[in-house]
Formats: structure tokens, sequence, C-alpha cells
């Protein structure tokens, strides 16, 4: 039985263009429809967002857009979703994505992607919740930053357990398996030793 329900999607509100990109969306999209899991995502009809929540709808699935007013008035709001909830601010719209969904899965982005993707990083290292967080890697486009992630392990800022907490995958269908498999938990004691080996 699949334990993921609903995934919250984090991803650029830009597209480039490119090929692989655009099949890693659509293998994406095919596997949450076809695991009958909810798309929650920023809500935006623009960029791989807007790409990301077209692909779903048009497979069947169910998608809800989280969005701040401002973005609404800006006029970049989704007019065809399954569910729009409309928030004050982004705080809002981040904490609410976080509670309806039951894993995260992180897609090629810019400031706001890489922001989202460690601020659900930090909770689950924290303990604030339990639930997996994936990266959808397309084209070694996120190498660079596990890359830095290894360094801070090296460097003794980031416990290995805590490194693992991410999975880094290629294709869709097996992040997806692996995010419902998840049952790791991170190491709580990372604030009481001064030892982070």
């Amino acid at each position: 039985m699949n334990k993921l329900k609903s995934v919250c999607v984090y991803c650029g509100s830009n597209f480039n263009g490119d090929v692989a990109l655009r099949n890693a969306i659509k293998q994406l999209a095919e596997t949450l429809v076809k695991q009958q899991i909810r798309l929650v995502y920023g809500g935006g009809s623009v960029g791989v967002m807007g790409v990301l929540a077209n692909d779903v709808l048009e497979l069947g699935g169910l998608v809800t857009g989280v969005i701040p007013q401002f973005l609404m008035d800006k006029e970049v709001g989704h007019k065809g979703v399954t569910e729009m909830i409309v928030t004050e601010n982004m705080h809002q719209r981040k904490q609410k994505m976080a509670d309806l969904s039951d894993g995260f899965v992180i897609l090629p982005g810019g400031f706001g992607t890489l922001e989202e993707f460690f601020e659900v990083l930090t909770w689950l290292q924290l303990g604030l919740h339990t639930k997996p967080i994936g990266v959808l890697n397309v084209n070694g486009f996120y190498d660079p930053l596990f890359a830095q992630m290894d360094m801070m392990v090296q460097s003794k800022f980031l416990k290995p357990a805590n490194r693992d907490l991410v999975f880094n995958e290629a294709k869709a269908e097996t992040l997806i398996d692996k995010m419902d498999d998840f049952s790791a938990i991170p190491d709580e004691v990372w604030f009481r030793e001064r030892n982070l080996s």
C-alpha cells in the first residue's frame, strides 16, 4: 500500500526549455498519477511549476496549488487546478504546503527552490517532521550541491546520518519508491555533541 498520498514539489518558476528536464517532469507527473499521489505545489501557471501541474491534470491527477495573495494579484496563479489555497504571505504558503504533504520532491530551480529544500531538510534534521525528501537530479543539475553537502560532512559541519536523509535519484519512479519506503531517523543529538564524526 502506498504510504505517500500527497507530495509537495519544489521547482522553478522559470523553464529553460531543456528536453531532459521536460521528460523528467513528464515522468514525475506519470508516476504521481499512476500511484494516485496528489501534487501539492506553489500554485503557479508559469515555469516548471506550470508544466508539472498541467501534466498531472492532463493525466487525470489531483493538484493542489498554494499561493500567496500578492502572486494571485500578479495573475500568475494557475486557473485549472483541482484546488487552490490562497494565503496571506510566503511563510503561510510554505507552512501550508508542508502540512498538506507526506513528502517533498525537489526539481531544478533557483533561489526559492533551494530555500524551500533546505528549510524542510532542516526541519527533518531537527525532528520537526519525519517526511521523506527526494531530489530529482535531472542531468546532474544538483551534483555540485551534493558535493557541497559532502564537503560539509568532511569539514564536520554535518553528520553523515543527516547527510543521508536526502534521496538523490535521476528517475522519478525510483525516487518515489524510495521515498515511499523512507524510515530513516535523524540524529537528534547533533546539538549535544561537539564531535560530528
